[in-house]
């Protein structure tokens, strides 16, 4: 059995101050070349500005917002070649999904971001189902958490079908310290 080592970013603590580094730790994974599509927590696209220019030419970025996205940003982030897709659903927020919500909290707010944009994504056809993507979330604002993961709809989430099931892949940044809510 083969076995793989890999650097994961832990910060101290959660927050906007990790972005950056977020940047660089999804930016070296992406040139592995195994995975081609970022998909980013961004409320007022701020974030997804960040990651799209900083990615352009070498990952698709899709930035998600659950609310409207600032205008002007949500203009630069498509500028740049990369999705902006806002108004957006919660799929970890349905009475249903409580105790799943709960689980991915013990990782972190920033690590159930990065499971909930990818699952978004899935949800609106807006990426290849089944093939391995990046996620990133944030604790408020920022990013401080990222994943790779199979990018599965909602529903298939916990599928009996083993291809379809969301699979955690990889942790390629989070904070140590957790903020609860």
């Amino acid at each position: 059995m083969a076995k793989i080592e890999k650097i994961v970013a832990y910060f101290e603590t959660h927050g906007i101050e990790n972005t950056e580094d977020v940047i660089q730790a999804v930016g070296k994974r992406v040139k592995e070349g195994d995975i081609k599509t970022v998909i980013v927590a961004s409320t007022s696209g701020a974030t997804g500005l960040k990651f799209a220019k900083a990615l352009k030419g070498i990952a698709e970025v899709i930035a998600i917002s659950h609310e409207n996205m600032d205008s002007e940003n949500k203009r630069e982030i498509v500028r740049l070649g990369a999705k902006a897709l806002d108004k957006t659903h919660l799929p970890l927020e349905t009475r249903k999904m409580e105790a799943v919500k709960n689980s991915y909290y013990t990782l972190g707010q920033g690590f159930k971001v990065a499971v909930e944009v990818i699952l978004i994504v899935a949800d609106k056809a807006a990426v290849t189902l089944y093939k391995d993507v990046i996620g990133v979330g944030g604790t408020d604002k920022g990013s401080d958490t990222a994943i790779v993961a199979r990018a599965t709809t909602s529903k298939d989430a916990f599928s009996e079908d083993k291809g379809k099931k969301l699979e955690i892949r990889e942790v390629l940044a989070m904070p140590l310290k957790k903020m609860w809510w």
